[in-house]
């Protein structure tokens, strides 16, 4: 794989893991997907610690993006 597509890669699961963190903090668990981890049958709880580890999941993606887009010092 090239640097370019590993960016835009990470991007794109950056901007998933935002948008998982934000239903973590917003739905109950009762109401999230069963596929989802935290889900519990009946819960009225949100999952705080979920979305949080999805928030930082969601900057290292981005920090990694940001890496692999600079430039390398071969190409100055």
């Amino acid at each position: 794989m090239n640097k370019k597509t590993l960016a835009i890669g990470s991007v794109v699961l950056g901007i998933i893991f935002i948008i998982l963190a934000v239903v973590y903090w917003t739905v109950p668990a009762a109401s999230l997907p069963t596929f989802m981890p935290g889900y519990l049958l009946g819960s009225t709880k949100v999952h705080i610690k979920h979305g949080i580890g999805a928030l930082i999941l969601a900057l290292a993606l981005f920090a990694f993006a940001w890496f692999k887009s600079g430039e390398t010092a071969e190409a100055k």
